[in-house]
């Protein structure tokens, strides 16, 4: 690491410690030549995550998105916002654990069906007519049908 005072490339750490709820290191460097203390941060490089839409279009996945629509299904229901919000997070987290680059909108949609069940099955049931594009009233009696089934 440069030293920002004299220019020198050579330093010692002199302290490190997490930052920013561990997603950062701050880190107190020590200039070998000037004596000088200066800090820096390091964080973690993260590859861009893309959706596949299914028109085959691709876009940067965004988990607003992602609650934004779970929201919409929970509507006038008794879900925390909370349990939304870990819901997403723990979809976002298996996403990047998967390391996988490119994910479709349908592996997106059906793990947050698998969510959204054990949340609430009425928001379940609206996030998979609007996600499942239900065309008439048996497609909907059929989700219905396997919903009670699973029970």
């Amino acid at each position: 690491m440069k030293c920002q005072f004299c220019g020198y490339s050579e330093s010692k750490v002199v302290d490190s410690r997490p930052a920013e709820e561990g997603a950062t290191i701050r880190r107190r460097r020590e200039c070998l030549s000037c004596k000088k203390r200066f800090t820096t941060y390091e964080i973690m490089e993260h590859l861009p995550l893309l959706v596949i839409k299914k028109d085959g279009s691709r876009q940067t996945f965004d988990k607003q998105k992602l609650l934004n629509s779970m929201l919409r299904a929970c509507e006038k229901r008794r879900v925390p916002l909370s349990d939304l919000q870990s819901a997403a997070d723990e979809i976002e987290l298996e996403l990047l654990n998967s390391l996988e680059h490119e994910i479709s909108t349908s592996e997106i949609g059906e793990m947050v069906m698998d969510k959204m069940k054990a949340l609430d099955e009425v928001a379940y049931v609206r996030f998979a007519s609007v996600y499942r594009q239900f065309r008439d009233i048996n497609t909907f009696m059929d989700e219905l049908n396997k919903l009670l089934k699973d029970e």
